[in-house]
């Protein structure tokens, strides 16, 4: 059974590599998570570190999913610091192998970073995804309200571009 885990910098530090495998596997199973195939580990390597940087700055939270070692999903939350937004947060890059999709995992990440929003003060979550994804329909099950769509936002790994929807949650005290 997996764990919710939040990471520390060195934690992550330590496994960076199963991040770069977690992210490639996403991008490579079409995931909208801003980058497309072929996901070059080097290029994965690069967003974790700067990810760490973020980490270090205070002003992100990277919650794990993690079974006997190996991490199958991750989330990201990133707090808004303008002293007018304080009360917010934006969720990042929810990631889960497509080896234990369908397994609750990437249902379990959000409830875990809603928590980890409401620890921190932050009463207000957003986040955006491909319209139609699977992701979309995890969110609205979740309490999310769509605030909008942005017509051919993204480009997809056919090179077509995408719709985004924006969604946005309201966190109970």
């Amino acid at each position: 059974m997996y764990e919710i885990e939040a990471l520390t910098v060195e934690r992550v530090g330590a496994l960076t590599d199963q991040l770069i495998d977690l992210l490639v596997d996403a991008v490579e199973s079409g995931a909208s998570v801003g980058f497309l195939p072929p996901c070059d580990p080097t290029e994965g390597r690069a967003y974790w570190t700067g990810v760490q940087r973020a980490m270090t700055q205070g002003h992100r939270v990277l919650l794990a999913a993690v079974e006997d070692g190996r991490v199958w999903g991750a989330v990201q939350l990133d707090f808004a610091a303008m002293p007018n937004a304080r009360h917010r947060a934006e969720v990042m890059k929810l990631l889960v192998h497509r080896q234990v999709r369908r397994r609750g995992i990437g249902r379990a990440l959000m409830q875990a970073v809603e928590r980890a929003a409401r620890s921190a003060g932050r009463t207000l979550l957003v986040l955006d995804t491909r319209r139609g994804d699977a992701a979309e329909a995890l969110y609205l099950s979740l309490g999310y309200v769509r605030a909008g769509i942005i017509p051919r936002y993204a480009r997809s790994a056919s090179g077509v571009l995408e719709d985004t929807v924006y969604l946005y949650r309201e966190l109970d005290g």
